[in-house]
């Protein structure tokens, strides 16, 4: 019987695009066995064939596998709509992609429909600024993702949740946020192989807060890797299906 894998990115495939050993290997196992291997990620940073080009060069082909946190936020839009875009390209792209005008985060915020925030490094006070000032006008907040960190192998780096968290500060209003663990996300996963599959699906992830309770969403199994932000043995919840150190364990698990 075959499954749909469904596999984080950071922290999991690789850390800062340098490949976590045994992970392409374990996709190209699973993948071997018939699995469909999607990676479902909250980076909104880069762009969909950035995604798909770092995979390939890490010997993982990608093309059409690649789910991002832009893109399901991007679903919150809608054609003609002025979207202020408090994020990177990948955030951009995916607003545009809908039929939307992606405005960047330096322009004036009168007309704006919506905000999208996601993680950037260009980020000031001044982005702030205007991204709240929108949210006061009137636009819908919407957040790619709430991780409050992101992992590089120098250790956490600050994540898109906390660009987002400063804008709820500043406007007192709740976000709506589209990536894991969220329904936007779910939604995307189910377009792409079917309510059914979605169900029968395994994800792998290390944050059991975001990849964890993904799965609890979707209805379908978690698998726990060590690799990523948690330490190895540190009880998570929600009880993990499946724990391994790293991917390659998981997909050892699986296809035994």
């Amino acid at each position: 019987m075959t499954f749909p894998v469904l596999c984080d990115l950071d922290g999991v495939v690789w850390l800062a695009h340098e490949p976590i050993p045994g992970s392409p290997e374990g996709i190209a196992d699973l993948r071997a066995a018939g699995h469909r291997v999607l990676f479902v990620t909250n980076n909104s940073f880069a762009r969909i064939a950035e995604h798909e080009a770092a995979l390939d060069r890490i010997g993982v082909p990608a093309a059409g596998d690649v789910l991002s946190s832009a893109v399901a936020a991007a679903q919150l839009v809608q054609a003609g709509e002025r979207v202020l875009v408090c994020g990177g390209p990948g955030a951009a792209e995916a607003v545009e992609a809908r039929g939307a005008e992606a405005v960047p985060g330096s322009a004036d915020a009168v007309g704006i429909d919506a905000v999208v925030v996601g993680f950037h490094r260009s980020f000031d006070y001044e982005v702030m600024r205007r991204a709240a000032r929108a949210v006061r006008l009137g636009a819908r907040l919407i957040g790619t993702n709430d991780d409050a960190t992101y992992p590089t192998p120098d250790g956490p780096i600050p994540g898109g949740g906390a660009i987002l968290a400063s804008i709820v500060t500043a406007t007192g209003v709740a976000p709506v946020v589209a990536g894991k663990p969220y329904e936007p996300m779910a939604a995307l996963v189910r377009a792409i192989v079917g309510t059914d599959a979605a169900v029968a699906a395994v994800m792998i992830g290390d944050r059991p807060e975001t990849d964890g309770l993904f799965a609890r969403t979707l209805g379908c199994r978690y698998a726990q890797v060590w690799s990523g932000v948690v330490t190895a043995g540190t009880p998570v919840e929600p009880v993990p299906d499946l724990v391994a150190d790293d991917l390659g364990g998981i997909a050892g698990q699986l296809l035994a």
